[in-house]
């Protein structure tokens, strides 16, 4: 048990912080824990999981992908068009997943096999999508969607939890591929030494291409799951996703540089920064500073993070003298 606890360190203290500030809030403002904050609560958070757990898995394979934002207005546009133009909801999600895994796979191909910086090429496309739609809408909005469209988002409880259900499987599903598949393996493979991983017989361009084409297919299903939720789509969906996204995945316990971490971590870290704005509200605090603790819990994981690194290095080298 304590050889489990020490390996998750970092999880357990990410869970132990959001326990503590489940106290904290069931003292201060206990109408907090109503059935109907916590749906709303949970319904909002979904798109975000939904999204990092394809954030962990291009940070564990020691990439990042700052364009999922504009993968994620680009889907939520299209989602929108094809509903209003009669397609059905099944050949929706389809197209969903598909366009969204192009735009991932056009970020893949170019850090894998362009070998251009991660960064710049998200960067590029980051701008390049978001520009894109901004020319093609002229900034206007998606509306007069039909009925069969939202049946799930608005005014129905039980396709409500449908949609955060369909978020936790997609945790899950991931959960077990990242622990007992091959390919999941090869991720941490690639993320700790690419070399050593290419010498044990893993492609690491195969890998990295992967992660980055699996993120952009969670992003359109994600935003296909948020976009049912609404009456109109906004041309401007998913502005600060990116950061979101990563944040939760760095407060997780993930190492930025890749290699390790888990999706029980993203998970916990998830929850954790959605839940300090809506606690702040009900706790008559100004909502303005929810950005100022998100940032300090940030640094506090990176920090961590960095402490955790060179303890280990140096506990290395004591044992190999």
């Amino acid at each position: 048990m304590s050889k489990f606890i020490n390996k998750h360190q970092r999880e357990f203290s990410v869970a132990v912080a959001y326990l503590a500030l489940l106290l904290l809030v069931a003292f201060v403002a206990p109408n907090f824990f109503s059935a109907a904050n916590l749906r709303d609560l949970a319904l909002g958070n979904a798109a975000v999981l939904i999204v990092a757990v394809g954030m962990t898995l291009v940070i564990l394979a020691g990439q990042i992908d700052i364009s999922v934002g504009s993968q994620f207005a680009v889907c939520s546009i299209a989602a929108g068009l094809l509903a209003k133009a009669g397609w059905p909801m099944p050949l929706v999600v389809v197209a969903l997943v598909l366009l969204g895994g192009l735009l991932g796979a056009t970020n893949g191909a170019l850090v894998a096999w362009a070998r251009i910086p991660a960064i710049v090429v998200t960067l590029a496309t980051m701008v390049a999508w978001r520009d894109g739609l901004r020319w093609l809408t002229e900034g206007a909005w998606v509306q007069g969607l039909p009925a069969s469209f939202q049946w799930f988002g608005l005014g129905q409880t039980a396709g409500q939890w449908l949609i955060v259900s369909g978020a936790l499987a997609v945790w899950a599903l991931g959960a077990w591929c990242l622990g007992q598949v091959a390919a999941g393996r090869a991720v941490y493979a690639v993320g700790c030494d690419e070399e050593a991983a290419r010498l044990a017989g893993i492609q690491p361009p195969r890998v990295t291409f992967g992660v980055f084409a699996l993120l952009g297919a969670l992003t359109g299903l994600a935003a296909l799951l948020n976009a049912i939720r609404f009456s109109d789509i906004q041309s401007n969906a998913g502005v600060g996703l990116e950061m979101k996204a990563i944040a939760a995945v760095v407060v997780g316990g993930t190492a930025i540089t890749g290699g390790r971490g888990t999706l029980a971590g993203t998970l916990v870290g998830v929850a954790l920064l959605g839940t300090i704005g809506t606690a702040l509200t009900f706790a008559g605090v100004n909502p303005f500073w929810e950005k100022a603790i998100q940032g300090a819990i940030i640094l506090a994981a990176v920090f961590a993070d960095a402490a955790l690194a060179k303890w280990g290095h140096a506990r290395t080298e004591a044992v190999t003298g």
